[in-house]
């Protein structure tokens, strides 16, 4: 099952490597991983998307709580939540296939961020299904380059990630 691990930790040297060497030294996979401070400075949020038994994630979770940097760990996947990820996709565009790459882009409410006389640079936001489905709707002799963050997550409602 894939799940959603929010972690606060402390905006450190060598955090993110220390939570990123919990995972590997327990053969634990990480999907993807987005780290960035919050409002307060001194803390991070990561996000870390990996899939395992309910049992493996809180093994996940209890190790990552020894680590001295973890302020709080939460499993998002666990209650209702909100989840989206940024995806960057530059597409060739010339002749017919121009018209084509931008009626898709405003089918998936994607934006044209750069536009050069071949290409077309489109902003995603959104799931990461939302973000596959738009990359097997395009043509993908149409693709140059695609990037992605990764997926970050909040919790709806009253529940909040703080200390």
């Amino acid at each position: 099952m894939r799940h959603i691990i929010s972690i606060l930790l402390e905006n450190e040297a060598g955090a993110l490597s220390r939570v990123a060497g919990l995972f590997s030294a327990r053969a634990y996979n990480i999907e993807s991983l987005t780290v960035a401070p919050t409002e307060d400075a001194s803390l991070s949020r990561m996000t870390v998307v990996t899939t395992g038994s309910d049992d493996v994630v809180e093994q996940i979770t209890k190790q990552l709580n020894k680590l001295i940097e973890v302020v709080k760990v939460v499993d998002l996947s666990e209650s209702a939540h909100i989840e989206r990820e940024l995806m960057l996709v530059k597409a060739r565009a010339s002749g017919k296939d121009r018209e084509e790459v931008r009626r898709l882009a405003e089918i998936f409410r994607g934006r044209i961020i750069d536009v050069s006389d071949g290409t077309y640079t489109i902003e995603l936001t959104g799931t990461g299904a939302k973000l596959d489905a738009f990359l097997l709707a395009l043509d993908s002799a149409l693709i140059l380059e695609t990037v992605r963050t990764g997926a970050s997550g909040i919790a709806r409602g009253e529940r909040t990630l703080k200390v």
